[in-house]
Formats: structure tokens, C-alpha cells, sequence
């Protein structure tokens, strides 16, 4: 599959989280709770047991990966405060348009990394382009979905929000176009994004997970973690 294409799927993910709540789609809340934990799972084996493997033949390439998780802690403590992977609720908070539009900034760099990882990942092995891609998607619905909270908690209009939501989109796709025109990308553009995929599923999803009461997003950690297993025996030369 062209990595193109897989950054398209994963992107129009993005918009498809924003739309559920704009649509006000029923049901909505337990579809993304288990969407965190089983992204979660998914993406913590992903970062630990294909990204960081090629990372370590790089020189520097884990001081790469420290600086990829330490630039998204930056970013979301400072930035998007108030940002979670999942509904946003505290709409008390949220009491300016303004602080919609910099949650939406401030998850633009890590979705430009999203792109970059499927794109470095695609280099080395196009398995491993898609199971990066696949735990990429995992987040970017609930990830979607949270902005588009943030942004109609903030007083924006659904058009505004849709709109910010699919440039958050258009960031992941401007990664992947970079990344092979890019030689420090191309270097350390893989080792940058599991530092980011380390941070999203330790630091962001996992917490959700153990915030939530009951097994619902607790499960969903462990069954992604095995998807992540049944996805390589799947592949050619898992």
C-alpha cells in the first residue's frame, strides 16, 4: 500500500473524531474510551518493540527519541493544558474561541510527527509503515475528537472547528511529504516519532486509562497489545 494513501486514511481519522461530536453521534463515549486504551496497548508495543530497535543503530539515535518525547511534553503542558485523548468535558475552562485555536496548535507538531513516523517506518519495511500507521490511527479518532471538544467548548462555530480539525489533518500528510526530502528526517525522522508515540501512549493514553472506572479502557490496553502480536504473525515475515 503507498504511504501516501496509508497517510490519507490515517488523517481523514482526525476529522472522522471531530464529526462525531459534532454530529453528536450516539454512543460515542464508550467507542473512544475503548479506542484510548486499545490505542494505548497498540501503540506502546509499537514504540518499544519496532520503533526504538532501529533507533538504536543510529548514532544519537536515542538522544533523538528523548527529544521527540520531551518536545511533545513541551508542547501539551504548555500549549494545550487542558488537552485529554478522549471528549473533553470541562467546558468551564474553556471561555475563549482563542484557546480552542491553540490546542489546535499545539497538536500540530505532533501530527506532523505522525506522518513523519509512517513515513520513515515505510523506508525501512512497508510492514513496518503499516503497523506504525495502524497505531497512529488508533489515537487520531479519539485525538479528533477531543480537539473538536475543546474547540465548540471554546465558543467556535462547527464549521471552524471542522476546519481546524482536517488542518491538524494536513499537518500528518505534510510529514510524510517532508520526511524523504528531508536528510535529518530521513535520519532521525523515525527515532524523533517514537520518542512522540512513547509519550502519546505512556504519558497521555495510558493515564486516561487508569483515570476511568471499570475495565473498559484497562482491557482495551491488554487487547491492543495482543492485536499488536496478531498483526505481525499476520504480516509478511511476521
Amino acid at each position: 500500500m503507498s504511504v501516501f494513501l496509508l497517510v490519507a486514511i490515517v488523517a481523514a481519522a482526525n476529522v472522522a473524531g471531530a464529526l462525531l461530536v459534532t454530529a453528536g453521534a450516539a454512543g460515542r463515549r464508550s467507542l473512544l474510551g475503548f479506542l484510548v486504551g486499545f490505542g494505548a496497548g497498540f501503540m506502546l508495543a509499537v514504540a518499544l518493540l519496532e520503533m526504538l530497535p532501529p533507533a538504536l543503530d543510529v548514532a544519537y539515535g536515542m538522544t533523538a527519541v528523548l527529544v521527540g518525547y520531551l518536545g511533545v511534553h513541551l508542547a501539551q503542558h504548555t500549549v494545550v493544558p487542558h488537552f485529554h485523548f478522549g471528549e473533553e468535558t470541562h467546558a468551564d475552562a474553556m471561555v475563549s474561541p482563542g484557546v480552542g485555536l491553540m490546542a489546535v496548535a499545539g497538536m500540530v507538531p505532533h501530527a506532523f510527527f505522525d506522518g513523519v513516523a509512517i513515513a520513515s517506518g515505510n523506508a525501512l519495511s512497508a510492514d513496518l509503515g503499516l503497523l506504525i500507521a495502524g497505531a497512529v490511527l488508533l489515537h487520531k479518532v479519539p485525538a479528533g475528537s477531543a480537539l473538536a471538544s475543546i474547540m465548540l467548548a471554546s465558543g467556535n462555530s462547527r464549521r471552524r472547528t471542522l476546519a481546524a480539525v482536517s488542518g491538524v489533518a494536513a499537518a500528518t500528510v505534510l510529514g510524510a511529504v517532508v520526511t524523504p526530502a528531508s536528510d535529518v528526517l530521513e535520519r532521525y525522522g523515525l527515532a524523533l516519532a517514537a520518542g512522540v508515540t512513547l509519550y502519546v501512549a505512556a504519558s497521555n493514553l495510558i493515564p486516561e486509562a487508569q483515570r476511568q472506572k471499570g475495565w473498559l479502557l484497562p482491557g482495551g490496553v491488554f487487547a491492543g497489545a495482543a492485536a499488536f502480536y496478531l498483526t505481525r504473525l499476520i504480516l509478511p515475515g511476521g
